[in-house]
């Protein structure tokens, strides 16, 4: 299962978009962590299992948290910043992001800790793999909603509102977080 995690450096000239597909590579490390999960039941991992549970594990851990920082301190200020009225609800759909943000920070560590536990072990206890079921679960329902609010208003608003010169600052910002000269 080949799995490339870096970012091309031409993309950030298109912040949104590559937010969007951001959307995409968390929703196929998600399914990669509940396919492991699903199929292994919490028993002996294997090789092909283990690498791919390192990698989803490794994307939430290392570059998700820049898809996290990329909204909430470049997207989300930028548009704080415009204090445009013309968006009803836009506002408090920020808010829920950001609190989304948080709890789905709180869920990953909680993968983090039950999936490095698995990979040293090579097992799970019962207890382990059904909480691990149950946080993937909850992670799933936070992610689509969240991702459907983002894909449905606040992106294609964004990307409305924005000019040119602000998408420019937000994308180097975004590049610069991932250690790449943008430009």
């Amino acid at each position: 299962m080949p799995v490339t995690i870096g970012i091309p450096a031409n993309v950030f000239t298109d912040p949104i978009g590559l937010l969007s597909d951001c959307h995409r590579r968390i929703d196929r490390f998600l399914r990669t962590l509940q396919i492991v999960t699903d199929e292994k039941r919490g028993g002996p991992l294997g090789a092909e299992y283990r690498q791919a549970l390192q990698t989803a594990l490794h994307y939430f851990r290392d570059a998700a948290p820049n898809h996290t920082a990329d909204e909430e301190e470049d997207l989300f200020p930028a548009l704080r910043g415009m204090e445009r009225t013309d968006a009803p609800g836009v506002w408090s759909r920020i808010d829920r992001l950001e609190a989304d943000h948080s709890q789905a920070e709180q869920w990953h560590r909680e993968c983090e800790d039950i999936g490095s536990r698995w990979l040293r072990d090579d097992v799970l206890c019962l207890r382990d793999t059904a909480r691990l079921g149950s946080v993937l679960s909850s992670l799933t329902k936070l992610y689509r909603e969240h991702m459907e609010i983002e894909e449905n208003d606040v992106f294609p608003w964004a990307q409305e509102v924005l000019s040119d010169a602000d998408k420019a600052v937000i994308g180097r910002s975004m590049a610069l977080r991932r250690g790449i000269a943008p430009g």
